[in-house]
This record gives structure tokens, sequence and C-alpha cells, in this order.
């Protein structure tokens, strides 16, 4: 297995990393909060059921298409249940209904970088928040579009803007860390990523990426051992198989805006 650094465009993308952390029993978060309300108690089998919650916010959702709480519930599921595309077609539509919606605007920028327009993405989420009053959430969100576009300085300032509100925010942190694993700055990102790692409140996910930061720097025995931490055995092995995996992969995905998870 070689555990060389690649190009950027080879790199394991935070996104991966989530699904392997969901996966194996880690935590998935949302990056930032984009439902408002509740869908009533018809919601607690489709929040563990991806389909369900297609069809239980689907079915609000088509009863009065114009409602933001029904399009943002629905959207989200679509996105949650990997409809990227769909998602994106109902968040527009619910924005054009709701202009000035800021909830609206948030997830219908989020829905297009997680489809990969990212250009068009981070033009949006720039409408969902204002200079003086900003969301780190969307900052950091904002930062990912523009490392996805080889904008790696551009998206930094993002982040250091992100975290000038939330300090030290584990989420930040690791899109940060994952930054510098793009533009093959390698040290920098462990040092970083080392930092969202010591956070009580960081997840799964930063472990990982600092798994990842630490193999491609040739260190695989100690990204093993931080692979493993916190999991039982079996979850342990088969976390490690992808990291093996992902560091020895000829190509790779994007970094994705879901890593964000801020």
């Amino acid at each position: 297995m070689r555990l060389q650094s690649r190009p950027a465009r080879f790199l394991f993308s935070a996104m991966l990393m989530t699904s392997v952390a969901a996966t194996l029993g880690g935590c998935k978060t949302t990056a930032m909060s984009e439902a408002t309300g509740s869908i009533g108690n018809r919601s607690s089998q489709a929040e563990v059921d991806p389909r369900r919650a297609v069809e239980v916010s689907g079915e609000r959702y088509r009863a009065n298409p114009k409602n933001a709480d029904a399009a943002l519930q629905y959207g989200q599921a679509l996105r949650s249940s990997g409809q990227r595309a769909q998602a994106v077609a109902v968040l527009e539509q619910a924005s054009i209904a709701n202009p000035g919606n800021k909830a609206l605007l948030a997830a219908y920028g989020r829905a297009l970088a997680d489809n990969g327009s990212f250009q068009r993405g981070f033009d949006v989420l720039s409408s969902a928040h204002s200079p003086d009053n900003p969301d780190w959430r969307l900052l950091s969100v904002q930062g990912t579009c523009m490392d996805n576009l080889g904008r790696h300085d551009e998206a930094r300032r993002y982040y250091d803007a992100a975290l000038k509100i939330a300090p030290e925010e584990p989420s930040v942190l690791s899109n940060l860390g994952l930054s510098y694993v793009l533009s093959k700055q390698l040290p920098q990102a462990e040092q970083v990523l080392r930092r969202a790692y010591a956070n009580p409140s960081a997840d799964a996910r930063v472990r990982n990426n600092l798994a990842l930061a630490v193999g491609l720097q040739g260190r695989f025995a100690e990204a093993e051992s931080i692979a493993r931490t916190g999991l039982p055995p079996e979850e342990a092995a088969a976390n490690v198989a992808y990291l093996k995996q992902m560091l020895d992969r000829k190509g790779g995905p994007r970094f994705d805006p879901d890593a964000a998870r801020s």
C-alpha cells in the first residue's frame, strides 16, 4: 500500500469519513439546522428511516408547496436520503415562493453545494446572512465551496472568520485542516486537526480526518491507532480497513460540503 501524499484531487473527503463514521456507529449530524418546527408525531419513525422521512415530509410539502417549513423539512429529508438534485429543485421553488427567507436560502445554498454547484451555492449562501450578522456555520460551508473550486486561500479566510465567531469550533477546524490536506500542506493539516481532536465536543469525523492527515504523511501505524480510538473491535477493524482503502486509492471524491458539519 502506498502511503505517500497524493495530489489534491486524489485526497479523501470528509464526507466519506462521515459516511464511515455513521456506518460504524458514529453520530451523523447536519452541518446547520435548516429545518424549523416539527412535522408532528408521525415523524418519529421517519427520524430513523430516511425513506419514511421522505414520504412523510413529502406528503406535507405537496399539500402546501409554498410553506417554508414544509419545504425545509422535505429538502432536508431528500438530502439525507441522497436525493440531492431533488432537494435543490424543492428548495429553489420554495425560495422563489418565499423571497428573503434566510433559512430557506441557507438550505438552498447547502443543497446546491451538496449537488456540486459550488459557485452558485456560495452565492446563495452569501444572501442567507450578512456581514453585519454573519453565521459561522454558513461561513464554514462557504469555505468548503471555495476549497472545491480550488481557491484554498479564500476558503481559509472564511474558516478564519467563522472561528472568530466560534473559537476552536471543532467542525470548522476540521474543515480548515482538510483545506490544508487538499493543498498538500500536511504538517499544517495535522496541527489544525489535532486542535479539533482535543476539543471534547469533536465527533468521529474529526478523529478520522486526523487519521487521514497522519496516514498521508506515511505514519500509518499512528494513523491506524487514531482510527481505532473509541470504537469496538469490529468497528475499529472496519474503520482501519476503510482508511487503508482511502490512502491507497488512485482517485477520490471532492471535499464535500456535507463534511462541514458546521
